[in-house]
């Protein structure tokens, strides 16, 4: 378990991987608040993919923001920044202090974040 408020000790990625204080995922995952990490469920948007080529973000995985309330939410859109985000994603998301960046760049950022956060993080594209 990671503890927020800047106390993120290592994090990396590379195509396909990441890894936050020395535990490594193969798999997208969501950082909350408190610091857990789980697997995205990529299976609540998975009926889009023929829609957008790739399993998109969707509002359909955003259910938890409204319970979690972080200050500001994180997308990392993969290595090369390819994540698909459905428009309606975009509208919860807009309720939201949002930062969307490909996933080098968010983990950069989250090293020096004190703000309460909730993190989505997809690993490939």
């Amino acid at each position: 378990m990671v503890n927020q408020a800047n106390d993120l000790v290592y994090m990396k990625s590379s195509f396909g991987w990441i890894e936050i204080d020395n535990v490594r995922y193969d798999h997208d995952v969501i950082i909350y608040r408190d610091g857990s990490v789980s697997k995205r469920s990529k299976k609540k948007s998975k009926e889009l993919k023929s829609t957008y080529g790739h399993t998109p973000l969707s509002d359909h995985e955003l259910d938890m923001l409204e319970k979690e309330k972080p200050d500001i939410v994180y997308i990392g859109t993969g290595q090369y920044g390819d994540l698909p985000i459905t428009p309606e994603a975009m509208t919860v998301l807009n309720r939201f202090e949002t930062v969307i960046l490909p996933t080098p760049d968010v983990l950069d950022i989250l090293k020096k974040e004190d703000r309460s956060f909730v993190a989505i993080i997809h690993v490939t594209c």
